[in-house]
């Protein structure tokens, strides 16, 4: 069924709890229902290209705090390929794996970080289902810590799928405990979302909590 569904999720405008949720985790329990969710413009235009190219029902989640954003958009045609997380900036010290408008908050944790001497290595997800756990893999390798972030309650969110297939595939590479880094299990606050939605800060204190290890 080659179909694209658009759909608006996030918090950040106060629009509410019937508005702000984040909802790729019901949907990516749908077997055969492909998740996306950008988190710059070139991703935005090159996911949804390869979106209308696919054969199959794809969800294409796009964050409302990141529709003001902007970024460099080459004039050719060029495809973002489904599946595919990249690695947003390198490092050595720790994996932080996010998506949507967490990667953002998660590269400002790491320029923060950096400036205390831990260097963090950044991936963007891209696409939530089918999720790409062979860049999750080769980073947490490398790094042999891991946090997720994303704006999603934390509770049954993609961060806990993650954590698992880390766990029953990766132990052995672990030196440290998995961290999350979501938002509480409440409805969308109205007029209290910023003290709601997970940011950067929630990301740096999660990083340096398993530097400890």
């Amino acid at each position: 069924m080659p179909v694209v569904v658009r759909t608006a999720c996030g918090g950040g405008l106060n629009a509410g709890p019937q508005h702000s949720q984040c909802v790729e985790a019901w949907f990516a329990h749908v077997p055969g229902l492909k998740v996306v969710m950008p988190a710059t413009p070139y991703d935005a235009k090159g996911l949804l290209k390869s979106a209308i190219r696919d054969d199959n029902p794809v969800l294409f989640l796009e964050n409302k705090a990141l529709y003001a954003s902007k970024g460099e958009i080459p004039g050719g045609e060029y495809l973002v390929p489904i599946g595919k997380a990249e690695v947003k900036k390198a490092g050595k010290d720790v994996t932080v794996v996010a998506a949507s408008r967490m990667v953002h908050q998660a590269l400002a944790a790491a320029k923060i970080l950096s400036g205390e001497g831990i260097d963090v290595e950044v991936v963007d997800l891209r696409t939530i289902s089918p999720l790409d756990r062979e860049t999750i893999f080769s980073s947490v390798e490398k790094t042999s810590k891991l946090v997720i972030a994303h704006e999603a309650v934390k509770e049954f969110g993609i961060g806990a799928e993650i954590s698992a297939m880390v766990c029953e595939e990766m132990l052995d590479h672990l030196s440290a405990p998995i961290a999350r880094v979501g938002a509480p299990f409440v409805p969308v606050p109205f007029n209290l979302e910023k003290l709601y939605l997970p940011n950067s800060d929630d990301v740096v204190k999660a990083v340096k909590k398993i530097m400890e290890y």
